[in-house]
C-alpha cells in the first residue's frame, strides 16, 4: 500500500509545478478516476479547473480533448459526422471521429450546452462508446468526462437533468485559494522564469491496474452496512430532503471510499472515508423539500445533518 501512496504523492507533486493549491480538488479527480467515473466541477471563473484536468491528463499520458459548451452546440459537434470522401473514383462516406473520442474529456461550462447535447454525453458516460446511425463505436479506454460549470450567470443556461447529473460519480466544488497561495499564483504567472512542465508519471495499463487494487481494498461490513444506511436515510427523511439518492448512490460512497483509502496508503475502509465521500458522492443527488430551502439550507447542510445520525 505504501508503493501506492508513493505514487499518488508523486502526481501530486508534478500536479503543483502547474496548478497552486487546489489540492483536494485534485484529489477528488483522483480518486474518481481510480473508480472509472466522471466528475462534475463546480466553481468559479479563474479557479485552476481547466489547467487541473489538462495537467493530469498530461502525467497520465492520456489523450486530452476540450469542448467548449455553447447554445449552439450540437451532437454531432461533439460524437463526430459522416463526411463524403473520394476513393478511388467513387464517393464514399467516412465517418470523422469528434473530440468525444479521446480519454479525458473536459466538458467547459456544461450547462450552457443545450439538453440535446448534454445527452448525447450519456451513452459516452455510461457505455463508453458513441452510436452514429447503425454503427456503434467503442472509446479508448480509459475514458472520463469532466465537467466544469460556473454557478453564477444562470441566465442562458441549461441545468443538467437529474437522470444525467447522477452519471456523474461525483459533484466537486471548486474553492477559492487562500492568500498565500493565491500570493505563489501571482508570483508563477508574473515572473519570468518558466514555469517546469509536469512529467508523465502513470500509463494507461497502471492506470488499470491501480483501478484494480481500489476495487480489491476490503471495507468491513459494519462500515459498509452505514455507508448503505446514510444513502437510505436520504429517502427517508421528508423533513430535510424531497428526492432521495438512487443505489448508484450506495455503490459510489463505498467504492470511492476504498479508493480514497489506497490513495492515502490504508489498506482499509474508515468511517473518515464515508463522511468525506458523502458529500461529492450525494450533493448532486439529492433534491431538498421547500421546507429545507426556505430555512436556507444547502445540500451540504443536510447531508452533515444526516451523518451525524448515522455515526
Amino acid at each position: 500500500m505504501k508503493d501506492y501512496e508513493e505514487t499518488f504523492k508523486q502526481i501530486m507533486k508534478e500536479v503543483s509545478k502547474v496548478v497552486v493549491g487546489q489540492k483536494e480538488t485534485v484529489k477528488q479527480m483522483l480518486i474518481a478516476l481510480l473508480c472509472d467515473g466522471n466528475v462534475l466541477l463546480e466553481g468559479y471563473p479563474g479557479l485552476a479547473k481547466t489547467l487541473a484536468v489538462k495537467t493530469l491528463a498530461e502525467i497520465m499520458d492520456l489523450k486530452f480533448s476540450r469542448i467548449q459548451s455553447t447554445p449552439d452546440l450540437m451532437p454531432s459537434d461533439i460524437t463526430g459526422t459522416y463526411i463524403i470522401e473520394e476513393k478511388g473514383g467513387k464517393r464514399v462516406f467516412k465517418f470523422q471521429a469528434g473530440p468525444l473520442f479521446a480519454n479525458l474529456v473536459l466538458a467547459d461550462e456544461i450547462n450552457r450546452a443545450t439538453p440535446k447535447t448534454q445527452s448525447a454525453l450519456l451513452e459516452a458516460m455510461q457505455e463508453k462508446q458513441v452510436t452514429m446511425g447503425n454503427t456503434t463505436f467503442k472509446l479508448d479506454l480509459p475514458f472520463f468526462v469532466l465537467a466544469t460549470q460556473n454557478p453564477i450567470e444562470q441566465e442562458g443556461t441549461y441545468p443538467l437533468p437529474e437522470a444525467q447529473a447522477d452519471r456523474f460519480l461525483l459533484k466537486v466544488k471548486v474553492s477559492y485559494p487562500t492568500e498565500e497561495e493565491e500570493g505563489k499564483i501571482v508570483e508563477m504567472y508574473t515572473s519570468a522564469k518558466k514555469s517546469e512542465r509536469p512529467r508523465v508519471i502513470l500509463s494507461k495499463e497502471k492506470i488499470s491496474q491501480l483501478q484494480y487494487m481500489a476495487r480489491q481494498v476490503p471495507i468491513a461490513k459494519e462500515i459498509g452496512a452505514k455507508a448503505i444506511k446514510l444513502v437510505s436515510l436520504t429517502r427517508k427523511s421528508p423533513e430535510l430532503i424531497e428526492y432521495g439518492a438512487s443505489p448508484r448512490a450506495s455503490i459510489a460512497l463505498v467504492s470511492t471510499s476504498k479508493a480514497k483509502a489506497l490513495i492515502e496508503g490504508r489498506p482499509y475502509v474508515s468511517k473518515d472515508d464515508i463522511k468525506a465521500m458523502a458529500y461529492p458522492v450525494l450533493r448532486h443527488r439529492i433534491i431538498l423539500n421547500f421546507e429545507a430551502e426556505r430555512k436556507g439550507l444547502t445540500n451540504d447542510d443536510a447531508i452533515k445533518e444526516l451523518i451525524s445520525k448515522v455515526f
